[in-house]
């Protein structure tokens, strides 16, 4: 299927698929969705199908207002309309308890439902031309790397959609913060672009970290992107830190592998024969680039990439979740 430029015309012929229960890619502030109905349960099958998904790992319904929070919510907790006031639209998710009639296709089996208003243009027009809430986890093969561009999700899916609105490239690069407030106590289950002190500064209250994000595993999974591999290339990918990499690529080119290196601050040698691409040392441009940057070492058929391991401080705190799930090799300390 090829990308369609996201005009107004577009838009409706995008919603009116929508509405039969098809599938339609579209972009965000984060990343591409790859949408359905969320209100129909075979729409929602067809988005697992697609990507290869478990169907017990829930999604991310897209709402085009606060007001629309109560059409999915029970009990609406003042910290998430705290929240969605201060962030919406915007790369934040909340996860409350759901209305009854919400399909358990949509939660992954839970009682429990993900909302989040979209800050992109065309997401936002889509929402509102549908009329109802779009379920959109990201539009790639499940553990994948997520697609910025449409023409990633045109590589990644094909024909498997039915349609893929172009709206540029994404300008947050990385998944949306998902904070769980279902419960008494509030839960950041995945770090995005919103960070964990930003949310704690409109809360005044401290956001704990779920343990299935410090050590996820397939029966504790409440939220996308939870899994310990995720967001990945199909090449094997190691993070490395900047003072071993002479020691890791000396020996790697030992042994003949291609190397491809997502450089941070190293410079290597001239004669090395790496496939380098320098990233940006600014976190938000590193995070807008990070997906495609790897999609790109991933199509040239490489032995292995490299990743130097960027600042470990709070600015740089979802970067390093996403590289941490992307790399399946780590670098022995001995």
């Amino acid at each position: 299927m090829k990308p369609i430029f996201a005009d107004d015309a577009a838009i409706k012929v995008a919603a009116k698929l929508l509405s039969q229960g098809r599938l339609v890619a579209f972009p965000t502030e984060t990343v591409y969705g790859l949408g359905a109905d969320a209100s129909n349960p075979i729409a929602i099958k067809r988005i697992f199908q697609a990507k290869g998904r478990p169907s017990d790992h829930p999604l991310i319904v897209h709402i085009s207002s606060i007001d629309n929070l109560s059409d999915w919510a029970l009990n609406i907790p003042d910290t998430a309309i705290k929240l969605a006031n201060h962030f919406w639209p915007g790369p934040l998710a909340i996860i409350l308890n759901k209305k009854p009639e919400v399909p358990l296709e949509v939660t992954g089996g839970q009682n429990t439902v993900g909302l989040r208003m979209p800050d992109h243009p065309v997401a936002l027009q889509l929402l509102s031309v549908f009329g109802g809430g779009i379920a959109a986890p990201s539009a790639n093969r499940f553990c994948r790397i997520s697609p910025t561009q449409a023409a990633h999700v045109e590589e990644e899916l094909g024909s498997t959609v039915d349609m893929i609105l172009d709206g540029g490239v994404c300008g947050v690069g990385v998944e949306s913060t998902i904070v769980d407030l279902s419960g008494d106590v509030a839960k950041l289950l995945r770090p995005g672009h919103i960070t964990r002190q930003e949310i704690e500064a409109v809360l005044q209250e401290e956001l704990r970290i779920a343990e299935s994000q410090v050590q996820p595993n397939l029966s504790d999974v409440r939220a996308p992107g939870m899994m310990s591999v995720h967001y990945a290339p199909l090449t094997v990918a190691m993070l490395c830190p900047y003072d071993r990499l002479d020691d890791i690529i000396k020996l790697l080119c030992l042994q003949n592998k291609t190397i491809g290196l997502l450089a941070y601050q190293y410079n290597p040698p001239e004669n090395r024969g790496l496939h380098l691409l320098c990233m940006p040392e600014q976190a938000e441009s590193y995070a807008q680039t990070l997906y495609a940057s790897l999609r790109d070492l991933d199509s040239r058929e490489l032995d292995i990439i490299l990743i130097e391991q960027p600042p470990e401080t709070q600015a740089w705190y979802a970067i390093n979740d996403r590289l941490g799930k992307a790399t399946t090799l780590a670098w022995p300390n001995h």
